[in-house]
């Protein structure tokens, strides 16, 4: 799933979770559950790590795999998309874009209905993140395209994924 907060990805993830009997992975749900932080102290990248070894022991066993993370970055995209290639299992990007009005009134709406559920996201952060993020192009999108190389300075990408998502 890749998308902003707001976007819908959980509420999809959901859908395609019981669509195809699969096993659906939500950091946000482990973080709150754990630490009620969003990242608390860079553990958001372990716990991360932790639940795409998860997804991975479960497509060694022929069980699907939804990953509800935003994956925000191409990087992690192709990364992902690599990892799932390397147990021959197929990939989907699924992405939701949302624009900057329905994504602030989805956020208002979720902390005023279900605060427990989400992390306090100010108008600021919105925009920042907006900023920071990759929009997946038509080639992410095709099951079938190829995964590009690991950005510059990585020897590949199992390299890169065990910087980005320690202990995976």
């Amino acid at each position: 799933m890749v998308g902003l907060p707001g976007a819908g990805k959980t509420r999809r993830a959901r859908r395609l979770a019981v669509a195809h009997r699969a096993l659906r992975l939500t950091p946000d749900e482990w973080m709150i559950a754990l630490f009620g932080d969003h990242d608390a102290g860079g553990k958001r990248d372990v716990l991360e790590g932790r639940l795409i070894a998860v997804a991975l022991q479960a497509l060694r066993v022929g069980t699907n795999v939804v990953l509800d993370f935003g994956l925000w970055g191409r990087d992690e995209r192709s990364a992902l998309r690599w990892l799932a290639a390397s147990e021959g299992a197929a990939c989907q990007v699924v992405y939701l874009p949302v624009s900057p009005e329905v994504q602030r009134a989805r956020v208002a709406y979720r902390q005023a209905t279900a605060p427990e559920t989400t992390f306090p996201m100010s108008d600021a952060d919105l925009d920042g993140w907006r900023r920071w993020f990759q929009e997946p192009d038509a080639a992410e999108l095709d099951a079938g395209s190829v995964i590009p190389g690991p950005p510059p300075g990585w020897d590949g990408w199992p390299q890169w994924v065990a910087g980005r998502w320690p202990q995976t």
